[in-house]
């Protein structure tokens, strides 16, 4: 009989990252993921999407293969996993020396500080590194500080944290698959560990454990006084803190883009098909996380962001659904087809079709970003806004076509009425930035455009049977992206209407998660089935909250975040057993988390 390969939970890890990419450690002591040199990279580590040919960097106690307990170190991105035995218990630190200011560089350091804390433990340490999606073999030189893993094109140094003169506390081989097997046996207050540095030609050099401590140090600084910017002090601030400093994680600091998620292939259903790659920025994403940082006193990352979305805007053109993180739209979808995929959710790919999707929403986003800027006092630059009236008379001329849909739907094109909607807040959001700063631009057509979709999302996507907007024009099914509307302005959150049609959507919510919609009633061109979206549960917290049912969206809120997981992260979807599925962590939902919070607190404030 095959043992089948054992994967750890998609919740079971935690992430670290440098601002250009990003590590998932699991809680028993692996790197199951990494990439590099950024986000979007080929894998160095991809274990999580096939346990034999995926490569892995394994600490653990010898012979305690079971998993160990996980925390952040308190308001950082330093991940700590703790391992107790009957002999001792020991702990590995891992973290990634931010690069905050840094251009683009192949050079990163992944350190891994292994500490005994009481009594004795012997470690086993696992260095198997899997060059471009476990496509290129590489050769491994051993030593006495360390280990070069050599691939050719790129490849990985170790280094050695040890004190000048140690005794050989390190004893190690390589493998016949030219991998890293060694030991490492600690007493009471001894640190020791590994330093992993990519962009480098070698050779290894030993790092003592001061160096150690200061790279630890200095990390942990960058991240108290990064953290220390923020302005909320409302309700839930250690899950609102842990949702920026996972946002400012996914972050590219070289061009300031956001990536959706630092992981590709995790399924929305096991053994589905429903597999994305989400390392990409999503004109969307980005857009919402300038209003969402704006609203916590990030000025700094909001103009990042914005910067970025702007630049697009002034490349000629109709924007593109996702870039890049460097701006690029080459995102061609290959499948990587000699993964087995997480437990056997086949195909992975590499790539995402949907870029050269129709998605109408990304205008409404964009321009209510540039709207939320301009109340923060940040106002858009001159070539700025003359890329914004590009963009706006693309859309006066094909605003009202079939689109995909802001669920890049593989059904077919659609007349979506969120996307109507969002078209109606580009326009609003133009007039009223062009009024308020004096801003040259065709104010009178762009009133009449957005009065127009107005009054085709009422006459088209208003069902006046069911008392209900519906996903799109002509159907009767229901969508959970419409619970923004109140948010957008589109109407009045005590409207009747609106609550009507708040009621009728609940059809979505099944204690208290929420539904994307339903894929029986709403075919979206794709087999099998799915979760409840974490980011449509956040935005049904906003509407209860907004729609004046603060007591209802706070126990929503409340019972949302015992399905983060033990560190706060979220992914994409919860199952019904209420594993989280999909890529993870999904920015789109700590987002969601952030306004959710933010709105709902100002309400029970006010209320109280």
């Amino acid at each position: 009989m095959t043992t089948q390969p054992v994967y750890p939970l998609i919740a079971d890890h935690g992430l670290i990252g440098d601002l250009q990419t990003s590590a998932l450690v699991s809680t028993d002591g692996t790197v199951d993921w990494f990439c590099c040199p950024r986000f979007d990279s080929p894998s160095v580590f991809a274990s999580l999407l096939d346990r034999q040919r995926g490569g892995f960097c394994r600490i653990r106690p010898a012979g305690h293969p079971g998993a160990g307990r996980q925390l952040y170190f308190p308001d950082t991105a330093v991940l700590i996993t703790r391992f107790m035995t009957e002999e001792g218990t020991g702990e590995v630190v891992d973290f990634m020396p931010p690069l905050p200011d840094q251009d683009a560089t192949d050079r990163h350091r992944l350190v891994r500080i292994v500490r005994c804390v009481r009594g004795r433990v012997t470690f086993e340490l696992d260095v198997a590194p899997r060059f471009d999606y476990g496509r290129r073999s590489h050769r491994a030189r051993i030593t006495d500080d360390g280990v070069v893993f050599d691939c050719g094109q790129f490849g990985l140094v170790l280094h050695a944290v040890r004190e000048p003169g140690d005794p050989r506390l390190v004893s190690g081989e390589i493998t016949s698959t030219q991998d890293l097997h060694a030991t490492l046996s600690l007493v009471e207050g001894q640190t020791r560990g590994i330093v992993l540095e990519s962009g480098v030609a070698g050779p290894p050099r030993a790092v003592t454990a001061a160096q150690a401590r200061e790279l630890f140090e200095n990390t942990v600084l960058f991240w108290h006084d990064w953290l220390a910017r923020s302005t909320y002090r409302g309700r839930w601030r250690e899950a609102v803190d842990r949702s920026a400093i996972t946002l400012k994680l996914l972050t590219y600091a070289p061009s300031g883009a956001l990536v959706a998620a630092p992981t590709t292939g995790l399924p929305e259903q096991l053994g589905g098909e429903r597999n994305w790659d989400y390392r990409y920025t999503w004109v969307r994403d980005a857009s919402f996380a300038v209003s969402s940082l704006l609203r916590l006193g990030f000025t700094e990352e909001a103009t990042a962001f914005g910067r970025w979305l702007t630049q697009r805007c002034q490349e000629g053109g109709p924007l593109k659904v996702m870039y890049a993180v460097d701006g690029s739209d080459d995102l061609a979808e290959q499948v990587l087809e000699h993964f087995e995929g997480y437990r056997g959710s086949a195909p992975v790919r590499a790539g995402n079709g949907a870029a050269g999707q129709l998605q109408l929403d990304i205008y409404g986003e964009f321009l209510d970003s540039v709207y939320a800027a301009h109340l923060s006092g940040l106002r858009i630059s001159h070539r700025g806004w003359h890329a914004v009236l590009e963009q706006l008379e693309w859309l006066t001329h094909n605003w009202d076509q079939p689109e995909e849909g802001i669920w890049e739907t593989r059904s077919g094109r659609a007349d979506f009425t969120y996307g109507r909607v969002m078209s109606w807040v580009a326009f609003d959001r133009a007039i009223r930035v062009a009024t308020a700063e004096g801003r040259p631009g065709p104010v009178e057509r762009w009133r009449s455009v957005r009065d127009r979709i107005y009054g085709q999302v009422w006459d088209r996507g208003w069902d006046r049977k069911t008392g209900a907007f519906v996903q799109r024009y002509g159907a009767s099914a229901l969508d959970s992206s419409l619970l923004r509307l109140p948010q957008v302005g589109f109407v009045a959150p005590g409207d009747p209407v609106w609550l009507d049609a708040l009621a009728a959507m609940e059809s979505l919510v099944h204690d208290s998660l929420v539904l994307r919609y339903d894929t029986e009633a709403a075919p979206d061109g794709l087999r099998g089935s799915e979760g409840t979206f974490s980011l449509c549960t956040f935005n049904y917290v906003t509407a209860l909250a907004l729609s004046g049912r603060a007591r209802d969206a706070r126990l929503v809120f409340e019972k949302m975040l015992t399905y983060g997981n033990h560190l706060g992260l979220f992914a994409e979807e919860i199952g019904l057993t209420g594993e989280q599925l999909g890529n993870f962590p999904q920015a789109f939902t700590h987002l969601a988390l952030i306004d959710a919070a933010v709105t709902l607190d100002a309400r029970l404030t006010r209320r109280g």
